[in-house]
Parts: structure tokens; C-alpha cells; sequence
């Protein structure tokens, strides 16, 4: 059985990835990842402007990991799950301080949480099955890019309340996007999943004739 192992596939163009731990780059990540539960105080606080400081400050580092990671080829399959992982949490601070606030409403959290718990229960499907990591889809990607965008200018409409009546419309405009984006994209991680079971049942079913035979 093949399995899709997109961490040891090169995706950069940039050379071999490395399984090194020690890199510039995962150090930045592990710093954003140590930075999560400050900006989540910093939220469930009231402490926008702090929390936005800390969001900026998270998006350089961000932005600096990515290049020095290109530039001085030091791509890994650590950062590889560092990076993601470190937007994701962001995400779901945001999600959670501002849901504990009652600024943003319970059930629109639960349909961004709950759809990466679906992809995490599809994960572990497939790993039971040998397979590695669905292809991270476009939809997917856009989908993130829009709940990053959405949360922060919700946000500054909470830091700045004299420019709420521009932030509120945009930054929920931003936010609906990225929920059916965030859906759809799962929804073609499902289809996937289910095509890559049945396969693996025809498998068996051959395999297991075969030793018969």
C-alpha cells in the first residue's frame, strides 16, 4: 500500500527536507506557539490592543520563519507541522477569548472547531489505514487566510470602537467567507477519505484472496 507522506515530499522546490530541530526557523515557531496562551489572556482580558500588539508581533515572526527557511534552506518536517499548527492555535484563541466575551457568537465557534475536529478524527482514520496526510487543498488554504484576516479586524473594532461601523462589516464579511471555505474545503477532505478506505478495503479483499489462492 502506498502511503502519502507529504512531509518527506520536497513542496518548496527549495531542496530536500530536512528532519533537523534546532533551525532559526523552528525556534521562531516555537516562540509563536509559547506566545499563544498570552494572547488568549490577553483576549478573555479585555486587553485588545495588547492582544493585537502580540498578534503583529507573531505575524513577523511568522513572515521571518517562512524566508530564512527559503533563503538559507532550512525547511523541516518539524516546521512543516510547527508552522500550521502555530496559526491554527491563533486562530482558536482568537475563537475562544472572543466567544467567552460574547463578541462572537457560540455556534459560529463550534462550526470552526468543529470541522477540524472532523479532520482530525478523518487523520487518524487514515493513519490507522498506513496512509500520511490528506494534501493540504487550495479552499482549505484560502479558508485560513480568511479567518486570519477576520478575527484580527473584528478585534480592532473592539481596540478602536470608533472604527467598529468599517471593522464589524468587513471583518465579518471575512469571517462567513472563511466558515463555508473552511466546510467545503472539509467536505473534499471527507470525499477523499472515503475513496482512500475503499481502496484499502479492495486491498485486502485482493490480498487476502490471494493468499487464499
Amino acid at each position: 500500500m502506498q502511503s502519502i507522506d507529504l512531509l518527506a515530499v520536497d513542496v518548496t522546490g527549495m531542496g530536500a527536507v530536512s528532519t533537523r530541530v534546532l533551525t532559526v526557523p523552528n525556534i521562531l515557531s516555537f516562540f509563536r506557539l509559547l506566545l499563544v496562551p498570552v494572547f488568549l489572556v490577553f483576549i478573555i482580558a479585555g486587553q485588545d490592543f495588547l492582544a493585537l500588539l502580540v498578534l503583529v508581533f507573531s505575524s513577523i515572526t511568522d513572515y521571518l520563519d517562512g524566508v530564512i527557511a527559503r533563503r538559507f534552506k532550512q525547511i523541516t518536517r518539524l516546521g512543516q507541522l510547527l508552522d500550521p499548527a502555530a496559526d491554527r492555535l491563533f486562530i482558536f484563541a482568537t475563537l475562544i477569548g472572543l466567544t467567552i466575551r460574547g463578541i462572537i457568537p457560540w455556534w459560529f465557534a463550534a462550526i470552526i472547531i468543529g470541522r477540524d475536529v472532523v479532520l482530525l478524527v478523518l487523520g487518524i482514520t487514515l493513519a490507522n489505514l498506513g496512509y500520511g496526510p490528506l494534501p493540504v487543498h487550495h479552499l482549505g488554504k484560502a479558508a485560513t487566510l480568511c479567518l486570519f484576516y477576520a478575527l484580527p479586524i473584528i478585534m480592532i473594532g473592539q481596540a478602536f470602537p470608533g472604527t467598529a461601523f468599517v471593522t464589524n462589516p468587513i471583518g465579518w464579511a471575512f469571517a462567513i467567507w472563511g466558515a463555508l471555505l473552511y466546510w467545503w474545503a472539509g467536505a473534499i477532505y471527507l470525499v477523499e477519505t472515503s475513496r482512500l478506505i475503499r481502496i484499502s478495503r479492495i486491498e485486502s479483499v485482493v490480498t487476502s484472496d490471494t493468499l487464499d489462492g
